[in-house]
């Protein structure tokens, strides 16, 4: 039985206008299928006030939301503020973490800007939005997310 309702956000202009595939959200889903049921999958483009919303709707239907996309240095990558606007407390230990192991990999990981937060009983999680990196961050991650999600939606109090 999956425990645990997960939202995938896709941040891209030119996936929302439709000129490109979202490779990294279909990774997600595939990685998280196993442990967990996605109720909830979108492309938005790259507007602070759309994410925040979202976000904030969501965290009424979801234990976990996952974002890709928008992490990155450009103009347009909003994805780590808008996530901060609408966060209660900040997990510094997930982001820095994942951020960690890709650059073990790859340096242009140290680019990446993700955050990880938690809002009322929802853990808020920005991946990156290159497939490779979105796989790497995902898989180094995925271990410990139900006893996360344990503790942090009351299904297990003592850790």
């Amino acid at each position: 039985m999956k425990l645990y309702k997960i939202g995938i956000i896709t941040l891209s202009d030119k996936g929302y206008q439709g000129l490109r595939e979202d490779e990294s959200g279909k990774i997600i889903k595939q990685l998280v299928a196993d442990k967990f049921e996605v109720v909830r999958q979108t492309i938005l483009p790259d507007e602070a006030a759309d994410l925040k919303a979202l976000l904030m709707e969501w965290c009424n239907m979801c234990d976990l939301i996952l974002t890709t996309g928008g992490t990155g240095l450009g103009v347009r990558d909003i994805t780590p503020e808008a996530t901060l606007s609408v966060a209660e407390k900040t997990i510094p230990g997930i982001s820095e973490g994942m951020r960690m192991s890709s650059i073990q990999k790859t340096p242009f990981a140290m680019l990446s800007r993700g955050v990880a937060v938690q809002r009322g009983k929802t853990l808020i999680i920005n991946l990156p939005g290159n497939p490779k990196g979105v796989s790497e961050n995902l898989t180094y991650v995925l271990p410990i997310l139900p006893h996360a999600l344990d503790i942090l939606t009351d299904r297990k109090t003592e850790h």
